[in-house]
């Protein structure tokens, strides 16, 4: 029985690159692929693959968001990261939100594929190297690790927050998410407070400074 995988990754190339690679396994099928975090909850709940190889840093919607939505929805659907960000905060905001497994983009070829099956089978796969650091960071000194900022905010937050700093408009923002626009102050006000940003240029800011968008 095939594995089937959905793709979600900004770069074109690195989806076509990961998709030769699993194709080429006898147990492995790329079924369809995306280029942001909003494109994968879509081609998910419309392909219902068992596995999502996600990256963290796209457009629209980033990994972390994408993948909280796509495992409370697909329950059977397991996502594996594998991401440029190879840092504990990262590994743990991702990790929360539902991930199954977590790889560094660094990491050999055949590393992806020995971490879609151990997901597939039920268990978790964390990147050796990825491992050590959050067992060090489990048992170091300063003690356990504290409770990030943006893992304090709602699904919604974390929309809107990277869709502000991509420059959208609040109208275009309440269009797209079909809420209201003093829902989207709303919402914007609230994460502001939660972490400490006075203005849509200290938003844009975090969310570079944090991985979630790209300059």
């Amino acid at each position: 029985m095939s594995i089937n995988i959905l793709l979600a990754d900004d770069h074109e190339v690195v989806r076509e690159g990961l998709q030769r690679l699993l194709d080429a396994e006898p147990d492995m099928t790329v079924v369809g692929t995306a280029g942001d975090g909003k494109t994968a909850i879509g081609k998910a709940s419309e392909l219902k693959p068992d596995i999502v190889v996600m990256d963290i840093s796209m457009p629209d919607m980033n990994g972390i968001v994408a993948t909280q939505r796509i495992t409370a929805e697909l329950p059977t659907v397991k996502v594996v990261c594998l991401s440029i960000h190879t840092e504990t905060r990262f590994v743990r905001a991702i990790m929360a939100a539902g991930a199954s497994g977590y790889l560094g983009k660094n990491c050999a070829a055949r590393e992806l594929v020995t971490a879609v099956r151990t997901v597939t089978e039920g268990s978790t796969y964390l990147s050796p190297v990825i491992a050590g650091d959050v067992i060090k960071s489990c048992f170091s000194e300063s003690g356990p690790p504290q409770e990030s900022s943006y893992s304090r905010l709602t699904v919604r937050e974390r929309e809107i927050l990277q869709l502000l700093a991509e420059g959208k408009r609040v109208k275009e923002i309440a269009t797209d998410l079909n809420v209201s626009i003093n829902t989207v102050h709303s919402h914007r006000q609230n994460l502001m407070h939660k972490l400490g940003l006075e203005s849509t240029a200290d938003i844009v800011k975090y969310a570079i400074r944090e991985g979630l968008t790209t300059p």
